[in-house]
């Protein structure tokens, strides 16, 4: 197949240069729980450690068996080497500017700061619970909100009992703090 009908060049490792990372607000801060940050470091040294190790391998291989242009091995393992360089370098910068944050710290407190789980009900009355955690370790399934989200930020300072005004692009919903949680501290957090 000729190079003109493949999106892939001869320097194809150029386009991964203008990645951005994904925009910080408050100066800049990348705020995150010590667990979130283990977590993210846990897969950078795999990443580094385990998997690239094995597709160079598989790279080296199949590119000692000749003709490169129609060998599979060697295209999907050339750009799984790309995808696996390009998470290297964004977890890398994110750990570098990873500010953190031990939300053990504010345990017994009423009010909501980074790392809080909150109970509230919105103006129907239907309770939801939403825990703020870092741009980076986020899961919106297990009910985990970045903590520049807009719930999160209407949230952050509020106390159990306030009534807040959350902007939504439905329009103003009043929402009422019912809980704040936070974890337990640990030996390392006192």
């Amino acid at each position: 197949m000729s190079k003109a009908f493949t999106r892939e060049s001869d320097n194809a490792d150029e386009d991964d240069d203008d990645i951005e990372l994904p925009a910080l607000t408050g100066g800049g801060k990348n705020y995150i729980t010590p667990a979130g940050y283990a977590r993210l470091r846990g897969e950078l040294f795999d990443l580094i450690d385990n998997q690239r190790p094995k597709v160079v391998e598989v790279v080296h291989w199949a590119a000692s068996n000749g003709d490169r242009s129609e060998n599979g091995d060697y295209i999907y393992g050339k750009k799984r080497l790309r995808e696996i360089d390009r998470r290297i370098r964004f977890l890398t910068k994110r750990l570098e500017i990873a500010e953190l944050t031990d939300p053990s710290v504010h345990h017994g407190t009423d009010q909501v700061f980074f790392g809080a789980r909150v109970l509230y009900a919105d103006g129907k009355g239907v309770e939801r619970t939403v825990t703020i955690l870092g741009i980076d370790e986020v899961d919106n399934a297990a009910g985990e909100v970045s903590w520049v989200s807009p719930i999160a930020r209407t949230l952050l300072k509020a106390r159990s009992g306030d009534v807040l005004n959350l902007v939504t692009p439905a329009g103003v919903d009043e929402i009422e703090v019912l809980q704040v949680d936070y974890p337990l501290p640990t030996e390392t957090s006192r």
